[in-house]
């Protein structure tokens, strides 16, 4: 179901974790410290961490800082630290759930399912599919077949607005309006010109900005 890291210096903790975690169906990797976590996160791809505040190396409110830097990855902090100020700090770094120790290692599953379903609706919300094309409105970047394209700010919003208005004839002089806004001093040209290059980065699916004769462009997938 998931690829989960458990992070925590105590070897006892990361197996009944673990345990449990397996047994709801989800696949783990541990790490006994930060450090050891953030190599593995440079690494791999994982769908949730667990992770202990108090450990050696690099302690879980730093820990999770870098990791929020590397990769937006949903983290569940867990902590004998139960103090307001520990809590509402591990907030503030971005944490999606706190829990204190001793816990209940059901309790915790049922916590990473709903993290995990939460998750999974934001990022059906922000990402976009069409075949192997997929556009992350949020991060305001594109993917093709998995391979990162190279595409300028204003391609990227061309893309994005012809997206939102899906299968409608949009003219020339509306996009140049709707991108460059009315104080643009150019022409229609300019849009040609950049309707050009997003297909050349768009690759295989290129023929997605149809050309509507006479008029102008209209996105369909």
């Amino acid at each position: 179901m998931a690829h989960i890291l458990i992070v925590d210096d105590e070897k006892n903790i990361r197996e009944v974790i673990k345990q449990y975690a397996i047994l709801n169906g989800h696949t783990v990797e541990e790490a006994s410290d930060g450090l050891l976590a953030l190599e593995m996160i440079e690494k791999q791809d994982f769908d949730l961490v667990i992770l202990d505040i108090m450990m050696p190396q690099l302690d879980g409110f730093s820990a999770c800082k870098q990791i929020k830097k590397l990769k937006p990855i949903p983290v569940i902090m867990v902590s004998a630290r139960q103090e307001e100020y520990d809590k509402l700090f591990g907030f503030e770094l971005g944490v999606d759930d706190y829990v204190v120790k001793p816990f209940s290692p059901k309790e915790l599953m049922a916590r990473v399912k709903v993290v995990l379903e939460r998750n999974k609706r934001s990022e059906n919300l922000n990402i976009l599919r069409f075949g192997g094309l997929e556009i992350d409105v949020t991060g305001r970047s594109v993917s093709v077949d998995g391979e990162k394209a190279s595409l300028t700010p204003k391609e990227i919003e061309l893309l994005l607005y012809m997206v939102e208005h899906k299968n409608i004839a949009l003219s020339r002089e509306t996009l140049l309006e709707e991108i460059w806004n009315y104080d643009y001093f150019g022409d229609e040209r300019t849009v040609d010109s950049h309707v050009k290059m997003l297909r050349k980065n768009l690759g295989p699916y290129r023929d997605f900005v149809v050309t509507v004769r006479g008029m102008g462009y209209k996105f369909e997938a």
